[in-house]
């Protein structure tokens, strides 16, 4: 295997792509006498061209029959039902190793008798034997495989209320399968479900969770880190799958009570709100905390020069038990460390924490993670006032080996972020609040309805943070998404674990974003889709959405067919290519002939420019490419001089050579 150092260098280089490209403004002009391609690039861009059908390109999407489990209009039907999973934990961390014990009350609130139950053990990636590190290429992301690693599972048992039993199960890879001696009835009926488990903490654990060293201490990142539900539902029943390293989780909301021990040097945050303060922290401590709740600036909780101060911690000797409680999500992760910097602010009732080792903090005029909660309160604020309020008592950022990973109000990012890379890193991890954890959509098949819905808002919030103009973000402008078309690739719904890693940023990030962004204010408008869209996250709040819901929601609220949109978008791989291929002029007329090379319609817009030095524009929605593959403008006036297909550069169109005629030259012909 290459190098962790490589490894680094590869991941960042990723999350750059995803992250630090400056964004455009839809209608910001782009450039348009941008150079023209050579022969070579005019033939491969020519391979990528589609014989267009409007038959095929207006047909309505083959979706799931609407039912009494999911309406016609996107919303849960009157019979939508979804399981819960309620885990008490007690768990101790003791050097590198967490070993506990927890009791999971399930409940099956199906209409079915269940005669198993399946669990995920996610820790089995790291296993040198997993499914995982066998397809897993050399210096991969989510790698970190090693000797000891996967859980071992020391005792299974099942209580009944009056019968207490120990059932047989069987691991394989990444699934536990729990057999059931007599079946679980349907509609409300529930046991308990009893794991004792440990593991050893992967250094390097996929980059999504492990140990980092730092001066005179570690700092952990700990998901992942307990058996957990896989989701049983109306579309799939059980969504047992093994997990592999790139797809992420589908997982059942419940409640969270969690006893966690640690060396008493050590400060936690976590998923929930302490429940024992006074024995954990000094009343120092408390006291800041107090003011932080209360306070738009941040204020040091345990500032860096109390770092590994003996009066940080409360006097004694023995590990100190950390008590947390969350209700009603579909996770539960936390961090702990003897050399945290800890800081705070408070934003309406939310108290907003950052926790970070002293190498973080910001040198040479460069600012580093002493920002981190001024730029996580601004992502709570935004999106809680733009789309849904942030539903939990705190909002946590931890600085630790992992490059960027969320759960439920606990984000972690890398220690060595700086600058508007650590805004852009903060925002995107923070907005996951809204997807998934809020709306709890399927990530392990749709990659796109939390990555890209996310990417999506990012874009916004980054727009808003700068004051309204372009910053490093997490959307890619339409020049670059218009550049990642060029590359033969695969449909944006491909399954993330089918797609190669090298694409999974503009598949499941950035190209579902940016057709968020064009629905928005191209084909919708920003007042009817943001009235579309927040209605699914209030209809799917806490809830399992699939794609046929967001689409039916997005359409019943507009009031328009997007089926047109979605497969172009969504589930096709084809490209949008609008050419002039023919302007004709007589001394009153101008007739411009469109072509539609690519295969996606989209609306176009026309601007024409005069010798006299006039102009104007013309716009036609995306029902002019219903009949055909060709839109035929007619123009009666003066003289044109130049014709400009999408003059602001608002579209990913592959080749802008062909979206210009004349170019100021005039009777020029336009580009093939």
């Amino acid at each position: 295997m290459r190098s962790h150092r490589a490894w680094w260098v590869s991941t960042l280089l990723l999350y750059l792509s995803l992250f630090t490209v400056e964004l455009a403004l839809p209608g910001r002009t782009m450039g348009q006498e941008t150079a023209e391609p050579d022969s070579v690039e005019l033939a491969r861009l020519d391979s990528l061209r589609r014989i267009f059908d409007p038959v095929e390109a207006f047909a309505p999407l083959t979706l799931p029959l609407p039912d009494a489990f999911r309406s016609a209009e996107g919303r849960p039907g009157e019979a939508y039902w979804q399981q819960r999973a309620d885990y008490s934990i007690k768990a101790t961390l003791e050097g590198n190793v967490i070993s506990g014990t927890e009791t999971i009350t399930y409940t099956n609130n199906s209409p079915d008798s269940l005669t198993s139950l399946w669990v995920q053990l996610d820790q089995n990636l790291f296993r040198e034997d997993s499914y995982g590190a066998q397809r897993a290429e050399e210096g991969a992301r989510h790698g970190g495989f090693f000797d000891n690693g996967g859980f071992d599972i020391g005792g299974v048992t099942l209580d009944r209320g009056k019968k207490i039993s120990i059932p047989e199960y069987r691991i394989e890879d990444t699934m536990m399968e729990v057999l059931l001696d007599e079946p679980l009835g349907p509609s409300g009926h529930k046991l308990e479900l009893t794991v004792d488990f440990s593991f050893e903490i992967p250094e390097r654990g996929g980059d999504r969770m492990g140990r980092l060293g730092v001066r005179r201490g570690t700092v952990y990142q700990l998901a992942q880190w307990y058996p957990r539900m896989f989701t049983y539902d109306d579309v799939a029943g059980w969504n047992q799958s093994p997990f592999l390293g790139q797809g992420e989780w589908y997982l059942e909301y419940g409640d969270f009570d969690v006893e966690l021990t640690v060396p008493r040097d050590f400060i936690v945050l976590a998923t929930g709100e302490l429940q024992n303060p006074e024995e954990v922290l000094t009343s120092t401590q408390l006291d800041r905390l107090a003011q932080a709740r209360v306070s738009e600036e941040t204020i040091f909780v345990i500032g860096p020069d109390e770092v590994g101060d003996e009066s940080t911690r409360p006097v004694g000797a023995a590990p100190l038990m950390w008590r947390f409680r969350a209700d009603n999500v579909r996770d539960f992760a936390w961090a702990a460390s003897d050399r945290f910097v800890w800081d705070a602010a408070g934003w309406e009732d939310v108290l907003i924490m950052s926790a970070y080792p002293e190498e973080s903090i910001g040198t040479r005029g460069v600012s580093g993670w002493e920002q981190s909660t001024e730029y996580l309160r601004h992502s709570v604020k935004h999106y809680s006032e733009k789309w849904y309020r942030y539903p939990y008592p705190v909002a946590i950022n931890i600085a630790g080996l992992a490059l960027g990973m969320e759960y439920p109000m606990i984000i972690f990012c890398s220690y060595q972020s700086r600058g508007s890379f650590l805004f852009s890193v903060t925002d995107h991890e923070i907005g996951h609040t809204w997807f998934p954890m809020i709306v709890g959509s399927d990530e392990r098949r749709y990659a796109w309805m939390d990555e890209g819905f996310d990417t999506f808002i990012n874009y916004y919030s980054g727009i808003e943070f700068s004051g309204g103009e372009p910053i490093l973000g997490g959307f890619m402008a339409p020049a670059q998404i218009a550049d990642d078309s060029r590359i033969p690739s695969m449909p944006v719904f491909t399954p993330p674990d089918s797609i190669p890693e090298e694409d999974i940023g503009r598949l499941a990030y950035n190209k579902p974003a940016a057709a968020l962004v064009m629905l928005r204010e191209k084909i919708l408008g920003p007042e009817v889709f943001d009235e579309a869209f927040k209605d699914y996250i209030e209809s799917w709040a806490y809830k399992h959405p699939q794609p046929a819901d967001f689409i039916r929601t997005m359409e019943a609220v507009s009031g328009q067919d997007l089926d047109w949109f979605f497969r172009a978008w969504i589930y096709d791989d084809a490209v949008l290519d609008q050419a002039i291929v023919s302007v004709q002029r007589t001394a009153d007329t101008t007739v411009v002939t469109v072509e539609n090379r690519g295969g996606i319609p989209m609306p176009l817009e026309v601007r024409l420019l005069y010798r006299d030095g006039g102009e104007e524009r013309h716009s036609a929605p995306v029902d002019a490419w219903k009949v055909d593959g060709t839109y035929v403008l007619q123009v009666v006036g003066g003289a044109v001089r130049q014709v400009q297909l999408d003059p602001d550069g608002a579209l990913p169109d592959i080749n802008r050579s062909n979206n210009v005629w004349g170019r100021g030259l005039i009777g020029r012909s336009p580009p093939k």
